[in-house]
C-alpha cells in the first residue's frame, strides 16, 4: 500500500477504512489457511516464535558442531533401521562414520563428541534380525 495517511484524519479510521476497502475489493478472500485455527495460538508467547520456525522449516541447527554430529548419529541409527535394503543400511552407517572419523580428526567446537564410529558389521546384523521375515 503506498498511500499515505492523510492530515486531519485519525489513524484508526485511516486504517479501518483501509481494510474495509480492501474486503470490499475481496483481498481477503481465499487466503491460505482460511477457516483453519491459528497454529500453536493456545501456546505462551515466545518472541523468538518465528526465528525458531524458521529455523524448523530449514532444518538449522542451534547445538554446537559436536551435539550436532551426536544428533545426526542418532538420526543415522534410526534411518538404519527403516532402510528398505541392506545395501542402504549400509551406506547410511558408512556416511555417518566418515563424518565421525572427520570429527575425531579435528576435533569439533563445543563440548567433547564422545563418540566412535559404529561396528559397521554389528549395525547390518541388527538389521538383518529386525528385517527377517519382512
Amino acid at each position: 500500500m503506498t498511500e499515505r495517511k492523510p492530515p486531519g484524519v485519525s489513524f484508526e479510521s485511516w486504517v479501518d477504512r483501509q481494510i474495509r476497502e480492501a474486503a470490499d475489493r475481496g483481498d481477503f478472500d481465499n487466503l491460505p489457511g482460511a477457516g483453519k485455527p491459528i497454529p500453536d495460538l493456545d501456546k505462551p508467547y515466545d518472541e523468538n516464535w518465528w526465528v525458531k520456525k524458521k529455523l524448523r522449516e530449514e532444518n538449522v541447527s542451534l547445538l554446537p558442531p559436536a551435539l550436532a554430529l551426536r544428533k545426526e548419529a542418532e538420526d543415522a541409527l534410526a534411518a538404519v533401521r527403516e532402510a528398505r535394503t541392506e545395501a542402504r543400511a549400509r551406506r547410511i552407517v558408512e556416511d555417518i562414520n566418515e563424518k565421525i572419523r572427520d570429527a575425531l580428526k579435528r576435533p569439533l567446537p563445543g563440548p567433547p563428541l564422545h563418540l566412535m564410529p559404529y561396528d559397521v558389521e554389528r549395525v547390518i546384523d541388527e538389521w538383518r534380525e529386525r528385517h527377517t521375515g519382512d
